[in-house]
């Protein structure tokens, strides 16, 4: 119980903090992001499962990642391939025109187990809610760096969820997701990532 109030105080601080990145031009991003396109999709929209849709993404979520593929923070060879050779002004302006774009729906998928997960967590487990960080319509919270959800692809979920769980990944802020994700099970992560993917913007 102790672990799973610390990790809701984290998210409780990072909420409150501010992350603060120079303003990028979401017209020369739309330029410089033909490179990412084969990847990433038109407009960031990805049609391929495993790589991240970024359209609609928090402004400041996709320039720290940017910034942490640069400096190897996260590791991903093709994108610290890519990443080397940006500049500052590049990543802002890539990070503005992503952010800027319109997010295709994701397909409906009712996962009464992952709408569970999401909403309400798993107390016993020390599993929070994730929309206590995320927010109830997968928006998450730009101010605390806490990126968008809804919509993403399953695949990609799991994937990242997979790269927490064996702490491949280790650039999230006071360890929040490597300690929550390493409390779940791989039945609960493919679960909340098919809930997640299935979430679409409140209209």
């Amino acid at each position: 119980m102790k672990q799973f109030s610390a990790i809701v105080a984290a998210c409780s601080f990072l909420a409150v903090s501010s992350f603060a990145w120079a303003e990028g031009s979401a017209e020369a991003g739309r330029t410089k992001s033909e490179q990412c396109a084969g990847c990433h999709g038109e407009g960031g929209n990805s049609e391929t499962p495993i790589f991240p849709k970024l359209a609609g993404q928090h402004t400041g979520y996709l320039a720290r990642q940017l910034n942490d593929f640069r400096a190897q923070k996260r590791i991903d060879p093709s994108m610290n391939a890519i990443t080397g050779a940006l500049s500052d002004q590049d990543i802002d302006d890539l990070a503005a025109f992503y952010s800027s774009q319109k997010a295709h729906p994701g397909q409906a998928a009712e996962n009464p187990a992952g709408k569970r997960l999401y909403y309400l967590g798993h107390a016993s487990e020390g599993i929070p809610a994730c929309s206590g960080c995320h927010s109830p319509s997968g928006a998450g919270n730009a101010p605390a760096g806490f990126p968008v959800l809804r919509g993403q692809h399953a695949a990609y979920l799991v994937k990242a969820l997979g790269d927490f769980k064996s702490r491949e990944r280790s650039n999230d802020p006071r360890e929040i997701m490597r300690d929550v994700v390493g409390r779940m099970s791989g039945e609960e992560m493919n679960a909340v990532a098919d809930f997640i993917s299935g979430m679409s913007e409140p209209r």
